[in-house]
């Protein structure tokens, strides 16, 4: 006989099919590049966040081969036992260098996911505020730091997206002692940026942290790719900042930096810091080799034929039923609006030999399922014409 709780879970797959809500894998047989094998077929990827394209970079691959041979495979226990390898070191010291500008006394704390660092922020501000807390939460952050907020137990108020007015006035009504400003930099879903600059000013007048994720901004906003507090030329104590590593640094893994001080704190207090295997030394040690391509000619090279590729796609006519969410960023959704449909599209470009996933709720507001269109400086121009075609041809 089944088991009850198998029959359950049944039901409820059943009920995602009918809603064309339910997710599949597709297995990649070749490097993160945009030109892949997928079953056996080639096909043109447009769904990948690595946005400079390092991923499968050759001085990049070379990098992890020799931290292997450095430091082995594993790191064998966490940092605060055994785990935190002179690579681990080198990377958070390179960091915390990158953010200085920007971060008074700035310190870096490499975690093995961007998951996991923003559970790790947020958990450690509730820590120190001993449930003293609110969070203001933009309506459109990642699942991380809802999460993260969620975990916290934190006292939570969202403001509507973008909306510095309203955040203002819930700012001022506040009592809370630590108050918290959390936001995505660039909204992955969307593509469009955060008001970082008005937020801050907002943090500023009303005593309160701001919490931003870069999660699609490191790497890839600001001169040197130094992200969203580079490219407004930003700088306050208030600022806590999360990168990822795995996407426009191509690698994986993600960091916290801020003052020294709350850093200190972290390590003392961050649950998901402390009770947790440190990534594989060979990551950090292929990162820094990541950091050097950003930072060059290179990197500001790979930053300028993006732009090129975004400004190529985002001037480009589409169906007339569909509409494109304005962003300036590697992120260009366009908004079909039934699943069905955004299903269709996606399944049509794919017999074309394009790989576009469809995004659906509860990842998106119900109702404007769309493509999610990311490019790489991988990407050639020939790459996004081909698309444009295959987009058209759709109407």
């Amino acid at each position: 006989m089944t088991h009850a709780l198998f029959q359950t879970l049944s039901a409820k797959l059943a009920d995602i099919d009918t809603q064309n809500l339910r997710r599949k894998r597709l297995t990649t047989e070749t490097p993160c590049q945009p030109h892949l094998v997928v079953r056996a077929q080639p096909i043109l990827a447009f769904n990948s966040n690595d946005y400079l394209g390092l991923a499968a970079h050759p001085q990049v691959v070379e990098a992890f081969k020799e931290g292997a041979s450095l430091y082995g495979v594993g790191s064998g226990a966490s940092h605060l036992i055994s785990g935190h390898s002179q690579a681990h070191a080198r990377l958070e010291e390179k960091l915390a260098a990158m953010l200085s500008p920007y971060l008074e006394s700035a310190r870096a704390l490499y975690f093995c996911t961007g998951y996991m660092a923003n559970l790790g922020i947020l958990s450690a501000l509730a820590d120190s505020a001993q449930g003293d807390i609110t969070v203001f939460s933009e309506s459109l952050n990642h699942a991380s730091l809802i999460d993260g907020i969620r975990l916290s137990r934190s006292a939570i108020a969202l403001y509507p997206h973008c909306d510095t007015q309203a955040l203002g006035e819930a700012l001022t009504a506040c009592t809370s002692n630590t108050k918290v400003v959390v936001t995505d930099s660039v909204f992955s879903m969307d593509g469009d940026i955060a008001p970082v600059r008005e937020l801050l000013a907002l943090c500023e007048q009303h005593d309160a942290w701001l919490v931003v994720d870069d999660a699609h901004g490191f790497g890839v906003l600001g001169e040197t790719g130094c992200g969203i507090l580079a490219q407004l030329q930003l700088r306050s104590h208030r600022l806590i900042y999360m990168g990822t590593l795995g996407k426009a640094a191509g690698v994986g893994g993600a960091f916290v930096a801020a003052h020294d001080t709350f850093i200190d704190w972290m390590v003392q207090r961050s649950r998901p810091y402390i009770y947790t295997t440190a990534a594989p030394p060979a990551l950090a040690h292929a990162l820094l080799t990541s950091l050097r391509i950003i930072l060059s000619e290179e990197g500001q090279a790979r930053r300028a034929h993006l732009q090129e590729l975004i400004q190529q796609l985002a001037t480009s006519p589409i169906p007339a039923n569909w509409s494109r969410l304005p962003s300036s960023t590697a992120i260009q959704p366009i908004v079909i609006g039934s699943n069905a449909d955004v299903l269709k599209a996606s399944a049509a470009l794919q017999a074309q030999g394009l790989w576009v996933t469809a995004i659906r709720a509860p990842t998106v507001p119900a109702g404007t399922a769309r493509l999610r269109i990311t490019l790489s400086a991988a990407h050639t121009t020939a790459d996004v014409a081909q698309l444009i075609h295959a987009l058209r041809s759709l109407a």
